[in-house]
């Protein structure tokens, strides 16, 4: 396909997905300026972030590292430069490595991680946004804080100089009614809220489930089929 094709396909599909949210919103009662699209490329080349800038798109996630770091060099080579969210399960030894290109990091659920970003921020004239992960079910596997681990990590990042507490980002557990999960993260944010009234974020919503989100006061959705087509399965 060439650029310009491409370009179209993207054009096409963004177009519906502001349709989604600005309807989801109108039902909800919000406008549509208060939630942020976070394209999520992964899997898909630089040259889709570029296109997608250009579109008007100003913010994209990943969630590999390895991919992400050469992409979001790439793309900035190209002149595309969104603000680039890291929304993967992140290892301590890799906060540095993030922190080269992430300006979001929205995968925090421990303090022992919060240190460890807090350590590689040193330095740094802006701080880095940080939204904790919220694990809606408590199960371990999936990641995210749980129970008054969620205040400890809070705690630790608001008090990190070159860290800034966003506020909070979940997935909705896959056995869970979307609307009851992020019942439960609007929930947690207000409580947050009360205790750092600057972490007003709630990341949350997909390609699946964007609507139900935008009901319960997300201020980010994280789109990726819908925006960018389904993606390789071998990937």
């Amino acid at each position: 396909m060439t650029d310009e094709g491409r370009r179209s396909e993207l054009a096409a599909a963004l177009t519906e997905v502001n349709g989604r949210i600005a309807r989801a919103c109108e039902a909800a009662g919000r406008t549509a300026g208060e939630v942020t699209l976070v394209a999520v490329t992964k899997t898909y080349p630089a040259s889709d972030v570029v296109l997608l800038a250009g579109l008007g798109v100003t913010d994209v996630g990943e969630n590999r590292d390895q991919e992400a770091g050469p992409k979001a060099a790439e793309a900035r080579a190209a002149g595309g430069t969104p603000r680039w969210h890291f929304i993967g399960q992140l290892q301590r030894n890799k906060a540095r490595s993030v922190l080269a290109y992430a300006d979001v990091v929205e995968s925090v659920d421990s303090v022992r991680l919060a240190e460890a970003l807090a350590r590689a921020a040193e330095g740094r004239t802006t701080p880095v946004e940080i939204l904790i992960q919220v694990s809606i079910d408590g199960d371990p596997a999936r990641g995210g804080a749980a129970g008054d681990d969620l205040w400890r990590v809070s705690d630790s990042v608001a008090a990190a100089p070159g860290l800034r507490l966003g506020g909070v980002m979940a997935v909705a557990p896959m056995d869970w009614d979307p609307d009851r999960a992020f019942e439960v993260l609007h929930g947690l944010s207000e409580r947050l809220v009360k205790a750092h009234p600057g972490a007003t974020a709630i990341s949350a919503g997909m390609s699946g489930d964007l609507e139900a989100a935008v009901r319960h006061g997300a201020t980010h959705v994280r789109i990726g089929t819908s925006l960018l087509g389904m993606r390789n399965p071998l990937r």
